[in-house]
């Protein structure tokens, strides 16, 4: 191992000795004592990197990665210097923190944390989201950014990234994940994503449930910041999609643009709706054509990323009840009929029962694995979640034995699909990527 890698290693172990939440039982989540006390003053140590250039800050239960990745591709577009700080990672970890669409290199993650050991040092209780917040908003500063699009970790209210005051606060697609924490009604869900609306800042919402809809409203209202929801104040439809990409069309009362980005699947052509008029919101100044431009070179991987045509491989992400039926949707339309062969590894606290209910129609097998995460079940359990979902079932370990053994069932007929978590994700696109060599 080189000199760099080992430095590299070190540098993570000093991340992982805080607590990391993300990797602890949902009941130790539902316990913890978020609160930006924290990390205003570990900001204030660090000289406040995050005020010296302007921000787009994205919160929401599904979407805003890809919401985010969309705004940071148009403003690298635009000629911008860009920082992306998005989580959790595929592959490694320095992919959080990423400068015009390229993660920041290891030397660099090393400097960085070498340069934030002090001013940590001298507040107690920080946590290891907290730490890697405060370094991505760091490394934007010392790379001199001319803007960033931060997305939010869990939540919004109490989450790290909300010391940030943006140009434009975002709250893409609300749904049903981390109760525990966030609430168990989307109105109680939905207060905690409302948390980073900022005096005078403007909206900008994906079109919500009545209930989750109510309380932005309100919460913006009280704020004195402009609300712009997609779909009434912007419109937005499909123009046409195949597995090349999508083209859709945005229209207010002034103008319409159409747009084509590589993301697959009708939620897709929301997201990009929001992107859209985030970056028009956020008041940098940015063309149709570099939005156009941006959005068309998007790369956002394992969010049906179509690895193979022919027998298909499919990779993605979702990982809670409402992504399950957005991804049978998308399978639905894409690739109609064919039998799915699922390889399937969810966290413990999240609703797989319901995943697997808005799945079980396409499924002909799943083979439940376990992916290296301290929260992953035994495949055993997992499969005994999908035999009670009366579905066929193998149970195989580790993930590279369960890609092949998925291939095998498939053979040239079926697809393989690999869902459940994002880290699951990544797992399954390295054994795939070693595969072929």
């Amino acid at each position: 191992m080189s000199n760099t890698e080992t430095a590299y290693n070190h540098a993570l172990d000093y991340l992982y000795s805080y607590v990391d939440y993300s990797l602890k039982h949902i009941s130790e989540l539902a316990k913890a004592e978020f609160n930006l006390d924290r990390m205003f003053a570990l900001m204030e140590e660090l000289e406040n990197p995050q005020k010296k250039y302007p921000i787009i800050h994205v919160a929401g239960t599904k979407g805003k990665g890809s919401v985010a990745a969309l705004c940071a591709s148009a403003l690298k577009a635009a000629g911008l210097e860009v920082g992306l700080y998005t989580s959790p990672h595929l592959w490694d970890y320095a992919e959080r923190i990423q400068i015009n669409g390229q993660p920041i290199s290891h030397e660099q993650l090393i400097e960085l944390v070498e340069e934030v050991k002090p001013a940590v040092a001298k507040i107690p209780k920080l946590t290891t989201f907290e730490i890697t917040t405060a370094i991505g908003l760091l490394a934007f500063a010392n790379n001199d950014v001319n803007a960033a699009v931060i997305e939010v970790g869990l939540g919004g209210r109490l989450d790290a990234t909300n010391i940030v005051t943006p140009r434009v606060s975002v709250i893409t697609s609300l749904s049903y994940d981390h109760m525990a924490v966030l609430g168990n009604t989307l109105a109680a869900i939905a207060g905690e994503k409302a948390g980073i609306i900022k005096g005078g800042v403007p909206v900008v919402s994906a079109p919500q449930t009545k209930e989750a809809l109510e309380v932005l409203e309100r919460v913006a209202k009280e704020k004195n910041s402009p609300f712009i929801l997609v779909g009434a104040d912007l419109k937005f439809k499909r123009l046409e999609s195949s597995l090349d990409g999508q083209e859709l069309a945005v229209s207010d009362q002034q103008s319409a643009v159409s747009l084509r980005i590589p993301l697959l699947g009708r939620h897709q052509i929301e997201n990009a709706a929001i992107a859209y008029t985030s970056l028009k919101a956020s008041g940098i100044s940015i063309s149709n054509e570099a939005i156009q431009q941006g959005f068309a070179h998007v790369k956002w991987p394992a969010r049906f990323e179509v690895l193979r045509r022919q027998p298909p491989v499919i990779i993605d992400s979702a990982h809670n009840r409402d992504s399950a039926r957005r991804l049978r949707e998308t399978l639905d339309e894409y690739f109609p009929q064919i039998p799915v062969i699922l390889i399937f590894c969810a966290l413990e606290d999240k609703d797989i029962s319901g995943m697997l209910e808005e799945l079980k129609p396409r499924l002909e097998c799943v083979v439940a694995t376990r992916a290296d995460h301290p929260r992953a079940p035994s495949a055993e359990w997992m499969a005994e979640q999908v035999r009670n979902a009366g579905i066929r079932v193998e149970a195989v370990t580790p993930v590279s034995n369960a890609l092949e053994r998925a291939l095998e069932l498939a053979g040239e007929q079926k697809l393989v699909l690999s869902a459940g978590s994002v880290a699951f994700a990544g797992e399954v696109s390295a054994a795939w990527q070693k595969r072929m060599g």
